[in-house]
């Protein structure tokens, strides 16, 4: 692999204006200096500068959507193939995780609780514990890593590396609190009555959105968000209907197969698939089957009632068939997802827009006083590098907004 990837960084042009960067990355990690770098012999310094813009780079380097992102505008992909970047900052960055120090600023006695340890809580967790914050995370399941370890299959994102990420938090002196849920016992009032000063919600997508057909509730129908976060449990028999073409769905037919299912198919809406292209022909590689432009009328027991839809050039909707049966043994749901509401249900004024997701200005703060929420709770169902873009920006809002309540105070008690 080292051969590959050297040899791969040795295709950089190393750009005056480069487009991975500039238009691929939102995280605008600098990936001509990265490679400088790492050809230069000096791993440690690039690995550095991987963590220090996106404590996320070695995540980022295995889930991103590569071929839209950096890699796809790459000058080099114009007429060949493009520089395999992602290889390269994975390379770089799974070395640099297990020797990176987590050194932080003096303490600034200030506390702040981070609900979700997500992409979003990770990143802000880190770039604030690392100013000198004394930040406790707050995690509903057993485990770090929100829909990173729930909702990503350990093949794409494998579980060991969210180990490694635990370790450095505790490394840098942030306590976690696992399987405690904010909304039941515990409210955002409970946090800011027991000396919490300023609270992030990066809680994530969880529930599932439904289709809104009959059928739904039955036994052999499931939801990929449910059915992802422990596959094992589930016993799917031989034939599966996927409804749905994101990377979920992709992410739930890849799963299928690898828990013994025989014949997959994905049925998306229009002529098209959402997945990524890695994924949607990884997912073929694997042996899913894709069968497009399906809507879906009802679920049985026996499988999905599916009609045809028929569009022009132009991909407007021209005709329906009448529905038929398409024999399956389950059928799994993978059309999007949307937060669950038990902290908004808990605490007074925290407003949420038509969709659940929490509603916040320019920089992250929320409609409640010292409270401010980013990522998929925000954004929607989103990227890990674009949830990490909004988590670092959100950061530095709250270093501000701490920096102010932390003056204030020291003004107030001076003129005592």
């Amino acid at each position: 692999m080292a051969i590959h990837v050297i040899n791969e960084a040795r295709r950089c042009l190393q750009c005056k204006k480069p487009l991975c960067r500039l238009k691929g990355c939102p995280a605008q990690t600098n990936i001509p200096e990265m490679i400088r770098l790492f050809l230069d012999g000096k791993i440690n310094e690039a690995g550095e500068m991987l963590f220090i813009n996106n404590p996320m780079s070695i995540v980022c380097s295995l889930v991103c959507d590569h071929e839209k992102q950096c890699e796809g505008n790459c000058i080099q992909g114009r007429k060949g193939a493009p520089v395999q970047i992602s290889s390269i900052e994975h390379y770089i960055s799974d070395i640099y995780l297990d020797k990176v120090i987590m050194e932080h600023e003096p303490p600034k006695g200030q506390n702040v609780a981070v609900i979700g340890s997500g992409p979003a809580g990770i990143t802000v967790s880190v770039k604030l514990a690392q100013l000198g914050y004394d930040v406790t995370i707050f995690e509903r399941k057993g485990k770090l890593g929100g829909m990173m370890r729930y909702g990503i299959p350990s093949f794409r994102l494998p579980l060991e590396i969210l180990d490694r990420y635990q370790k450095k938090l505790v490394e840098l002196g942030i306590h976690i609190r696992p399987n405690t849920t904010i909304g039941s016992i515990l409210t955002l009032d409970t946090l800011f009555a027991d000396g919490y000063d300023a609270v992030f919600i990066g809680s994530g997508v969880w529930r599932p959105r439904g289709l809104g057909v009959r059928g739904e509730s039955l036994g052999n129908c499931h939801y990929a968000v449910d059915y992802l976060q422990n596959p094992d449990v589930y016993h799917l028999g031989d034939h599966v209907a996927v409804i749905g073409s994101g990377n979920s769905a992709m992410d739930a037919a890849r799963t299928a197969i690898r828990k013994g299912s025989r014949f997959v198919t994905v049925y998306a809406r229009r002529n098209e698939v959402r997945a990524s292209i890695r994924e949607y022909e990884y997912a073929q590689a694997d042996g899913v089957e894709f069968d497009l432009c399906k809507g879906v009328a009802a679920i049985t027991k026996d499988g999905p009632m599916l009609y045809e839809r028929h569009f022009d050039k132009e991909g407007n909707l021209l005709s329906e068939d009448e529905p038929q049966l398409y024999p399956a043994d389950s059928t799994i749901i993978a059309v999007s997802q949307a937060p669950k509401d038990k902290i908004v249900r808990t605490t007074t004024g925290l407003e949420v827009d038509n969709r659940g997701l929490v509603e916040v200005d320019e920089n992250g703060a929320t409609t409640r006083e010292g409270v401010f929420s980013g990522g998929d709770v925000v954004l929607g169902p989103a990227n890990v590098v674009e949830v990490v873009k909004d988590a670092k920006h959100v950061a530095k809002a709250m270093d501000a907004y701490l920096t102010r309540k932390r003056e204030a105070a020291e003004q107030e008690q001076q003129s005592k």
